[in-house]
């Protein structure tokens, strides 16, 4: 049984600190973006050590700021209930839940830099991170699109819809149990957005307009009503497009 929640002022102020500092954490995020400019690979190649960090470096802090605003609600509910059952300790707690989730974002940063390299040594995107080629923006277009029809998207999509129903069904306590059950929250999260996340290759990784878009397209999903059929509307728009790219 969860404790009985804590009144007074210092619940009330742990709240607004963990508001503030997802709020923060947004807004350093995009602004390290706006102010960061695009790696580029130097006389080493696409294969050197420091393009190879700089990229990871760039593609989490994107994952950040496109992913802060649609988990912000999960990590505030979690808050309110391990203060519940933590007392003031539940801050660290929340903390710790929101760098779980983050570390599934930072698995996936790695990847997305690995397959980055090897696409621009193919010839496939440009140094800008952007599809060079009508077939490679088409199958990532059509490959998005027939994700979000998939079982895996819709399952996924659910869970990051139901955040009170995921932290009664995944309830750990301790720090370490806050972590685990953030990096699980974050894995299903991943496994709903990745192949949204890939078509940043299609617009551009840096292009800060396709960037907001496609973050906006990932909080109407999961956070407004009848996001989950926004998914399908989001599916038939990603057929068209891919269509309109071979013609």
């Amino acid at each position: 049984m969860l404790a009985a929640p804590a009144a007074g002022r210092s619940s009330s102020t742990g709240r607004w600190i963990v508001w503030l500092a997802l709020a923060a954490l947004a807004a350093l995020s995009w602004f390290g973006l706006l102010a960061i400019p695009m790696p580029m690979p130097g006389d080493s190649g696409v294969r050197a050590l420091p393009y190879g960090a700089l990229t990871f470096a760039m593609w989490f802090v994107m994952m950040i700021a496109m992913m802060t605003p649609s988990v912000a609600p999960t990590v505030l509910l979690f808050d309110r209930v391990a203060r519940r059952d933590s007392g003031p300790t539940g801050l660290l707690r929340s903390a710790a839940f929101a760098a779980g989730y983050f570390s599934a974002w930072a698995g996936f940063s790695a990847v997305a830099t690995l397959l980055q390299i090897a696409l621009i040594e193919l010839s496939v995107i440009d140094t800008m991170g952007a599809t060079t080629v009508r077939w490679a923006t088409a199958a990532l277009l059509g490959g998005a699109a027939l994700y979000q029809f998939m079982p895996a998207k819709q399952a996924c999509l659910q869970h990051c819809r139901s955040p009170a129903e995921f932290i009664a069904g995944h309830f750990r306590r301790g720090l370490p149990g806050a972590w685990r059950m953030g990096a699980e929250h974050g894995l299903l999260c991943l496994g709903c957005c990745w192949a949204l996340m890939l078509l940043l290759f299609v617009g551009g990784v840096m292009n800060l307009m396709w960037v907001a878009g496609l973050t906006i397209v990932v909080m109407l999903e999961k956070l407004a009503p009848g996001g989950e059929y926004l998914r399908l509307l989001v599916a038939a728009g990603l057929l068209c497009a891919a269509v309109a790219t071979l013609i």
